[in-house]
């Protein structure tokens, strides 16, 4: 019996394939109706990784029409397993060709978010390129929730081109949406961390006319950055990134810009409280 949740062990998987193999059966001899009532039984599932895997194989079945008709009403399902099911069919059909999958993202980013997040973090890691100049589209929408699943997977590029990484970060440094919000200061995190001679300069010319919305924003990825220098844990911080933190944040302390000089002032009580042996909170 296939598991509710959880990875695929051998066993599941020799059950998914039976049942796929009389689907496509079904498929192959033009019996829509009985493929449609035996994906969507299969498919209803709350488990992702049986869905994962279903979407990909139906790609390998015969009748591609039919199988590609199929899945297109699987993502108007009332039912959120059928629909994420029918996305990753499309996402594993078009993953060489990723121009032909937006389409389907854009229309189900918010009614299948797990699995659109989890497509657009491997589409990063598989095509940068391409995603660089679709997710500059998708920061400038006017729906919120397209404009913060825009920096998921970002991460992926932030030790290799931090410069892109900054520049988008422009576009949505002023966004009045908390979760986009959100997405900033965790995205700011990651590549101030990494390259760190590449951020603080970007950081420093946002605090110049920063106002109150900004300098929290910014307050939130600093303080989480000057913590980082002073854990004890030297997992994932490098030697550069610790002396080139406290350097920042001592030039900042004698910046003649109030926001700069007040910035620098707060993370140097981080770094100074720590060595009186006191925890920041």
């Amino acid at each position: 019996m296939l598991k509710a949740i959880g990875r695929l062990d051998n066993a599941s998987i020799r059950e998914l394939d039976t049942l796929l193999e009389d689907i496509h059966k079904y498929v192959k001899e033009n019996k829509r109706k009985k493929a449609v009532e035996a994906i969507n039984k299969t498919a209803k599932t709350p488990n992702y990784f049986i869905r994962e895997y279903m979407g990909k194989k139906m790609t390998g079945f015969e009748n591609r029409e039919l199988v590609s008709s199929i899945a297109e009403d699987m993502l108007k399902h009332k039912i959120y397993g059928i629909r994420a099911t029918g996305l990753f069919y499309f996402y594993n059909l078009y993953f060489k060709e990723p121009q032909k999958l937006f389409p389907y993202l854009e229309k189900n980013f918010e009614n299948i978010h797990w699995e659109a997040e989890s497509i657009i973090n491997e589409l990063w890691k598989r095509h940068p390129k391409i995603m660089k100049v679709e997710m500059l589209k998708w920061i400038k929408d006017e729906n919120e929730n397209k404009r913060a699943l825009s920096f998921h997977g970002m991460e992926n590029i932030a030790g290799k081109d931090p410069g892109y990484i900054m520049d988008f970060l422009t576009h949505a440094i002023d966004d009045e949406s908390i979760e986009v919000q959100k997405k900033i200061t965790h995205i700011l995190t990651q590549v101030a961390r990494s390259r760190p001679a590449e951020s603080y300069p970007y950081i420093r010319e946002w605090l110049l006319d920063a106002d109150e919305t900004r300098l929290k924003t910014l307050w939130v990825s600093m303080k989480k950055l000057a913590n980082i220098v002073i854990q004890k844990s030297k997992r994932d911080k490098t030697q550069e990134f610790i002396m080139l933190t406290q350097r920042t944040i001592k030039d900042w302390r004698k910046d003649e810009n109030k926001n700069v000089s007040s910035m620098g002032n707060k993370l140097n009580q981080i770094l100074n409280n720590n060595h009186n042996g006191r925890t920041f909170r």
